[in-house]
Parts: C-alpha cells; structure tokens; sequence
C-alpha cells in the first residue's frame, strides 16, 4: 500500500484544525503517516484524535531542545523518514509550513509545489494563482514530492485508522542552528483565532477609522462569537493589527460565514478569504467586486446597518 507523510500541527495536547484537513488530502495517496514533532512524550494526548482523523501511522521526533529551535527539527524528522521510505509529504501552507517544505526540497531533491488546493493520486495538484483569478493542475517530480497545502482549501472527511505509533530521535542541534532565546507569544484576546474560526468579521476603508473598528466590527463579532479581520488597506493606515490581515499577504481563512463590513473585494482580500461557506457583504457602494462572490448582499452605510443587526442578533438570543 502507498504512503504519504503528514506533519502534524498542534498546540499542546490539541491539534489544529489544519491537520484534519492534510489527512484527508493525503488519503489520495493510500496509507497516511502522521509526523508529531516534539519533546518526550508530546504525542501521547495527540494519539487517539489523529488515529480518528485517520492517521494509520504515527511516528514521534523527539528532542529535548525542539521548543528552542526553528524549522530544523521538522525539516530532520521529515527529510530522515523520506530518506529511508521515500513518499509524498504534506504540509500545511504558511511562512512556516513553506519554509519547511523549500528545505525539504533541497535535501530530498525533489520537486515542491506550495499553497495548492487540492491533490491527486498521480501526484499533480490543483493551484489557484494569480490571485485566484486562474486555477492550474501542476505536477511535481522526485521520489517524495512536496505539498503545501492551503488552510481550508480540503473538507475533512475523517476516516479512523489504526493509529500505530513509533519514536526515534532527533538529532542534536549544531553551531548551525538558529535557536530561540526568548519568547513572548503574541497577546490573545477573547475572540476566536482568526485562523481558526467558524465565524469572521472583516472591515476594510469602508469603517473609516480605527473607532469604526471598535464601534462597529467588534461589537458584530461579539455578538457572534466571530474573529476579527481587516484588509490590507486597514492594516497599512494603522486601524488594526497587521497580526488580523486577511489576503494574499495576510491569513488565509475559510470560516463558515464571512462578512465583509465597507470593503471592496479588491483580490487582494478576497484571495485570502473565498473559500468561505457563506459570504455576506454590506457595503454603500453598489458596484463593489465584493458582490459578485456574495452569498448575500446589504447596500448601505456599515455605521446604519450593523448596529441594527446587532440589535435584532441581541433579541434572537
């Protein structure tokens, strides 16, 4: 039976919605392998739901120093599994996932294609490009091709496998490690992650001001229990943290509702967001690109409509 390698994403005991997503993708390929990268013992928790997602392997790359180390331990526990069963590895897309994947390529010397949206059995895969204005099919070469696979781009349809489960350890780091002296992670707030989150609230110039933000988008996306979003206009006048940019030089979401609060739909922004279930656009500009890829759509004054939703959202419960 064929093998694909999966590296599996996780914080703490939880793994992220994204692996669920690059098992099923990898399932094209036969068998999957799920690759937890770790200190002793961190896959432990992660077993029972990879096996359920359907990992039919799950292989543990340990090391004491992982948490002080950056991409390498990935890039080591991957390149040494493919040297030995070479195999097609999935990975999930971002600066980190591509980073990983480049390295891969040059040790392995096989070919990578990132940011796809869909894989085939015969090792080409589906890409959107040129802000998602194109979709291509691409074939990759070398014993173990490289995937990095789009957030949200595959529906998980998990199937359980077996689940078996082996160790082996890392390598020590060298002089040639880049190593993490401090870190301090990002503060969070109440609100979902935005990459993560089923429901998402974005605003664009059409809020006009940083207040329009807290006065009109947050209050929105409380009321729905969403994340918050912003378009790359937003983030460069200084009216929301570059952390909640969402497009092509941003997060890539794909929640089950979008709604775009005074922005265009510019493909910058909508690159990053068009997978989206359902898509709502309130915006006063009735010939805004926006509408073309709404689900539905408000003509009118972001400061006029949302606060009315948001009252009729509060006597809905």
């Amino acid at each position: 039976m064929s093998n694909a390698y999966v590296l599996v994403e996780y914080t703490g005991d939880q793994v992220a919605a994204a692996t669920a997503e690059l098992i099923t993708a990898a399932k094209v390929f036969g068998a999957v392998t799920a690759v937890v990268v770790g200190t002793e013992g961190a896959h432990l928790p992660l077993v029972d739901t990879l096996a359920a997602l359907g990992a039919d392997q799950i292989v543990a790359a340990e090391g004491a120093d992982v948490a002080s180390r950056i991409v390498l331990p990935e890039t080591d526990a991957l390149s040494m599994l493919a040297a030995s069963a070479p195999a097609p590895i999935i990975i999930d897309a971002g600066a980190h996932g591509n980073e990983i994947a480049g390295r891969l390529a040059a040790r392995l010397a096989s070919g990578v294609l990132c940011d796809v949206v869909g894989i085939n059995a015969d090792r080409s895969a589906q890409m959107s490009i040129f802000g998602d204005s194109i979709e291509v099919t691409a074939v990759v070469g070398g014993n173990s091709p490289i995937y990095t696979l789009r957030p949200g781009a595959v529906e998980p349809k998990p199937t359980p496998g077996a689940g078996v489960v082996s160790t082996f350890a890392l390598p020590a780091a060298t002089v040639k490690d880049v190593t993490v002296t401090k870190f301090t992670p990002a503060p969070k707030g109440d609100r979902p992650d935005l990459a993560q989150a089923k429901v998402v609230v974005a605003g664009g110039r059409g809020l006009d001001s940083a207040e329009g933000f807290s006065n009109v988008a947050e209050p929105l996306a409380d009321v729905l229990d969403a994340a918050v979003g912003a378009t790359r206009d937003a983030v460069d006048l200084g009216w929301y943290g570059p952390q909640f940019q969402v497009g092509q030089t941003g997060v890539t979401v794909s929640p089950d509702l979008y709604i775009g609060l005074g922005i265009s739909g510019a493909i910058q922004h909508t690159s990053g967001m068009q997978t989206a279930r359902k898509i709502v656009v309130i915006n006063n500009d009735e010939d805004a690109p926006f509408f073309q890829i709404a689900d539905l759509g408000v003509v009118g004054d972001v400061h006029e409509v949302v606060p009315r939703v948001i009252e009729e959202l509060k006597k809905r419960g």
